[in-house]
């Protein structure tokens, strides 16, 4: 039984961790600062709800996936 066990390993190659935290982390913050004009520039009654739950939702997994693979690429395996 203990033949058939296959250790654990990253779907994802370990070269490709700092491209894709810069990317990642690039897009997040570029989605971030989209939110934070549209809030400034936009009045109370022309805002739109469904997008700033999108756009926050996306920003979220952009940043929550850049930081991971940030993590993994310096050496904190979490």
């Amino acid at each position: 039984m203990a033949q058939s066990v296959k250790p654990i390993s990253s779907p994802v190659p370990d070269s490709w961790y700092p491209t894709l935290a810069v990317f990642m982390l690039a897009i997040g913050l570029i989605v971030t600062a989209s939110f934070f004009i549209y809030e400034a520039t936009s009045s109370r009654k022309n805002r739109s709800l469904a997008k700033e739950l999108t756009t926050g939702a996306v920003a979220s997994v952009f940043l929550g996936f850049g930081s991971l693979f940030l993590l993994l690429s310096s050496g904190v395996y979490v």
